[in-house]
């Protein structure tokens, strides 16, 4: 159920927020990686490699529209905390109506344009018809995966990081039985994945619209739901956008990266495919303690509450930090054990565990950003986010094509050129953080 973050204790209030965000995530990254591991163990590693090459592209889509959703939760955010539940409902109709419309468009020109994409993202020859089959299909489900993640972000805006966690974690379970069965029964391949996972991001969207409507009284709008106002879209447009553009931005650094990665060999690529899932566990769970932090916070800016405000960021700290140290040492434990779910190949899992013994040390530095992040987002000031953003990816992509490319190095590089760029990003944020803190503090 919804809940008033602008009272009460905050630390027990953002680790019961912050948990289910987690387990919501680590349910999205398992049925995702299932995939992998289905395809790379039943149908091979051209199968691997290609659906590794089509993910950062699909990510990318998939951010920008999360963005979308993002910079409008925190506007429902501000009202919400500012009990205004008329601008609270027509921000909500507006921003899905217009982000059902830039959805589909976004899916008709990713299908038509695969084939021209996946040949500029430099795919091996090998494995292009399986990369471009899959990327269409997943594309089909995109307007379901936007209206889930939109009524998500609503929800959460509103307090409720719970029930979104039920829809997800029933569509999770359901979609490892769709690629056991289509693949590796029906023999669909790459095909059969795509599939299943439509099927299952369209079932999260129904049940968690019919949830909003049977039980959330300030989203059941009914023929308001028609409601568009171009003034409030002007609003979110401008939220919504930065943030895209932020959560796009990071990546398209990924992409550059991978299409760095393809010219390494498919067994390098199909490693990279592996070690960029296993990554996800450590990188989006400090992604998510920042989101709980920015929505505990978004309320509290809209009731005005500073001091709950500066209080949340220093709880979500010490939650970052603490987890970037825990997760390295345990990839660093395990790393053949984990690379090993994704390929039997030896030397596939021989460049995996490279990587992971190598990052595994970085993650607090990641910690650190997305909790500086997560302050800014909360009090709405979006345009640091996007910057830092920018110069995060744009050092990393330069650093690792000059390792790469120029040094010689191999799949090391791309780690490396990781904490080129969060050290990059830190040392441009803390100057406004210090300033912005100092503001607050005056008020």
């Amino acid at each position: 159920m919804t809940k008033d973050m602008t009272k009460g204790s905050i630390f027990p209030m953002l680790i019961r927020f912050t948990v289910p965000l987690i387990m919501g995530n680590i349910l999205q990254l398992t049925y995702n990686a299932v995939d992998s591991m289905i395809v790379g163990r039943y149908v091979g590693r051209a199968a691997l490699a290609a659906v590794g090459t089509t993910n950062p592209l699909m990510t990318l889509v998939l951010l920008f529209t999360n963005g979308i959703c993002l910079g409008a939760g925190i506007l429902v955010g501000f009202h919400y905390g500012a009990k205004d539940t008329e601008q609270l409902r027509r921000h909500v109709s507006t921003g899905m109506l217009a982000g059902i419309a830039f959805s589909i468009i976004i899916s008709i020109l990713m299908i038509f344009f695969a084939g021209h994409i996946m040949s500029l993202m430099q795919a091996d020859p090998e494995i292009m018809d399986q990369a471009v089959r899959y990327l269409r299909m997943i594309m089909l489900g995109l307007v379901f995966s936007f209206i889930y993640n939109y009524l998500a972000s609503m929800l959460r805006a509103m307090g409720d990081s719970k029930s979104p966690l039920y829809f997800l974690g029933i569509s999770a379970v359901l979609n490892i039985a769709g690629d056991l069965f289509f693949v590796i029964v029906l023999r669909l391949g790459v095909f059969g994945a795509a599939l299943s996972t439509i099927l299952c991001e369209a079932l999260s969207a129904v049940l968690c619209w019919i949830y909003i409507y049977r039980r959330i009284p300030e989203l059941r709008l009914g023929k308001k739901w028609m409601t568009f106002d171009h003034s409030i879209l002007k609003t979110m447009v401008s939220y919504g956008i930065v943030s895209a553009l932020q959560q796009s931005t990071v990546q398209m650094g990924k992409l550059a990266v991978q299409a760095f990665v393809n010219t390494l060999g498919v067994t390098t690529t199909a490693a990279f495919n592996a070690t960029n899932r296993i990554d996800d566990y450590a990188i989006v769970p400090e992604q998510n303690m920042a989101h709980a932090m920015s929505s505990v916070m978004a309320q509290n800016y809209g009731a005005h509450q500073d001091s709950r405000v500066r209080r949340t960021f220093r709880y979500g700290l010490y939650m970052e930090l603490g987890f970037g140290v825990v997760i390295g040492l345990i990839l660093y434990l395990c790393a053949g054990h984990v690379i090993g779910l994704f390929s039997s190949d030896p030397e596939v899992i021989a460049e995996g565990v490279r990587f992971l013994h190598l990052i595994a040390f970085m993650y607090p530095v990641p910690g650190l950003t997305n909790d500086i992040q997560g302050y800014f987002r909360g009090t709405g000031d979006l345009k640091v986010t996007l910057w830092s953003s920018m110069l995060n990816m744009g050092v990393r992509v330069l650093s690792c094509y000059i390792m790469l490319f120029r040094f010689g190095m191999r799949f090391e590089a791309i780690p490396w050129s990781y904490l080129i760029g969060w050290g990059t990003m830190i040392a441009f944020e803390i100057p406004y953080l210090i300033m912005a803190l100092r503001r607050k503090k005056m008020n």
